[in-house]
């Protein structure tokens, strides 16, 4: 198994069904293994084979099997003494990622209140070669990993009478964060005395994160439907995704196809809400184009732009 799961799937759960329906024994009959997957979407230096691998086996002889089956593909592998700890493994992974992301974006809205660019604070604490790592803030978390797995784990620890405190307070923070940029659409809309009720609004990006097409859980969705529900025309961009697919949570945005990248297009909006970063996105063309941007990914930065036109979020 390398779905990420709470601890106990592998050796509880799959081992119960595949015992009951065969007949047969896990560990004697059949080697039983948890090996969590480990992908860095969107990276292109990112190669699945040198990739260290976790792997841990219901016995000692199971891990022997899987060791043996994934050294054929992965360079390092790195066993454990169980298939609860390797699926703990890829949980603390994740949940790491979920409590930092929740941090900067807690941050952000600190610093913005005190006049303070969280990006650059980042930028400068960055240089510190130990005891620190970059997280970067954004309009909420997407995908189908770090917005999900770590409730897995608040969910299978309520079993032995633990509570996850952090883990449900970064997940509170993280799931606040399309409102937050909500407020800032307002507040740049109000600059130019205009309100979110009867705006044209382009939504730039509706994948998850950079350069990859996927866009389940993605913040996007959120941040359009609050937008049109506040009475906003809505409508993305998004060279990755040229049409929705069918989606469970937001079934009703099926079929909507991407807007065209050109001037007439843009410049029809009254705002561009950058939601993801895509780096084949000319933003020197969005600056010259758009009236007005909301940047909740830092993506202007570097970009030569006018005085107000981009507010940060």
């Amino acid at each position: 198994l390398e779905s990420t799961t709470y601890p106990g799937t592998t050796d509880e759960d799959l081992r119960g069904v595949i015992e009951q329906v065969s007949g047969l024994k896990a560990g004697t009959d059949f080697h039983l293994a948890f090996s969590p997957e480990r992908e860095d979407p969107g990276n292109p230096s990112s190669v699945v084979a040198t990739i260290p691998k976790v792997v841990g086996g219901y016995t000692p002889a199971c891990l022997q099997r899987a060791v043996a089956l994934y050294s054929l593909a992965i360079k390092t592998l790195v066993p454990v003494s169980s298939c609860r700890v390797a699926e703990a493994t890829k949980l603390l992974e994740n949940t790491f990622r979920s409590v930092n992301i929740a941090l900067v974006n807690e941050l952000k809205v600190v610093y913005a209140a005190m006049g303070i660019d969280v990006w650059e604070v980042i930028h400068a604490a960055k240089t510190k070669p130990f005891g620190f790592m970059p997280f970067y803030p954004g309009p909420g978390l997407g995908g189908h990993c770090i917005p999900i797995d770590p409730f897995y784990l608040t969910w299978k620890a309520r079993e032995y009478g633990q509570h996850t405190r952090f883990i449900e307070l970064a997940g509170e923070i993280n799931t606040a964060m399309p409102d937050h940029v909500i407020h800032r659409v307002a507040d740049a809309l109000n600059e130019r005395s205009k309100a979110i009720k009867g705006s044209r609004i382009l939504v730039v990006g509706l994948a998850y994160k950079p350069n990859v097409d996927d866009e389940r859980e993605s913040p996007s969705y959120v941040l359009m439907e609050r937008l049109q529900q506040r009475g906003a025309t809505v409508a993305y961009h998004d060279p990755y995704v040229p049409v929705i697919r069918p989606t469970r949570e937001h079934a009703h945005w099926a079929g909507v196809r991407s807007e065209p990248w050109n001037r007439e297009t843009v410049q029809s909006y009254d705002l561009a809400l950058i939601a993801t970063n895509h780096a084949n996105v000319n933003y020197q063309e969005l600056a010259d184009w758009s009236p007005l941007i909301v940047d909740t990914r830092n993506a202007m930065t570097a970009v030569k732009t006018k005085p107000g036109q981009v507010l940060k979020a």
